[in-house]
């Protein structure tokens, strides 16, 4: 559950939501259920995605 306390500017408290809903990947995840995604076209989803995470932990795990 995302909570943002408000205290008076409610602009910064909005920004402040979506900066987490981001950070969640909720945002992603809505946009992403918005329209069927027929099954070829998830594991196809899925296997880029899986491909992205593995090159960004070979990128941390160099800098280290």
């Amino acid at each position: 559950m995302i909570e943002v306390e408000v205290r008076g500017d409610v602009e910064y408290a909005i920004r402040q939501l979506k900066k987490k809903l981001q950070i969640d990947g909720i945002k992603r995840e809505l946009k992403r259920r918005e329209f069927y995604e027929k099954p070829s076209v998830k594991k196809r989803r899925k296997s880029a995605e899986a491909l992205r995470k593995l090159r960004k932990y070979n990128r941390m795990k160099s800098r280290m």
